[in-house]
């Protein structure tokens, strides 16, 4: 079976939102052989135990009166139904702190994994000039601390990188995030 398309994640297995897991889905009761491994901001403990589809369709989102992405990583000017998409039907991602999701063109950017150092030179090596220069000019680091802010990036101890890109211009985007 293969799993729904999320416009701005377009690949959840990947990124380590999504999983394979022999559980049902606490909202449909279905068990499809992935769940959600992602935030879930709700009164109820949801870690775990949504299937993809129900994210997808926004069932989820409406039973447990639940969003998948941080509201306040998201910025002012999307518009409602951008809201609704990327909060209500949109996996997110786990971050350290607060997730960050950058917008360009209009639009929100797709998720694309988190990375350390490894995992960016290995799956995505034409992206490292790019956040060194997010390091250097947004974040406004100098350079020997970039560089050692950029050979200390690590998937899953921190500080980690996420990375994004644009739905439109293909333009990348980068955010950092430490423990």
């Amino acid at each position: 079976m293969s799993l729904p398309r999320f416009r701005y994640h377009p690949d959840p297995l990947r990124s380590g939102s999504v999983g394979e897991s022999p559980g049902a889905c606490r909202c449909c009761g279905q068990t499809r052989g992935y769940i959600y491994r992602g935030p879930v901001y709700s009164d109820y403990d949801l870690d775990d135990s949504l299937c993809p589809w129900c994210i997808a369709d926004g069932s989820a989102a409406a039973r447990f009166d639940a969003s998948f992405v941080d509201e306040e990583g998201l910025s002012t000017d999307a518009s409602d139904a951008l809201h609704d998409e990327l909060l209500l039907r949109t996996p997110g991602y786990n971050s350290w702190q607060n997730e960050v999701w950058p917008m360009c063109c209009s639009d929100a950017t797709a998720f694309i994994a988190p990375a350390g150092l490894t995992e960016l030179r290995r799956d995505f090596p034409d992206w490292e000039e790019g956040l060194r220069n997010h390091i250097l000019f947004a974040m406004k680091i100098p350079s020997r601390a970039a560089t050692n802010l950029l050979e200390s990036l690590h998937r899953d101890v921190g500080p980690t990188a996420y990375l994004f890109e644009c739905l439109h211009c293909s333009r990348r985007h980068f955010h950092i995030d430490e423990p």
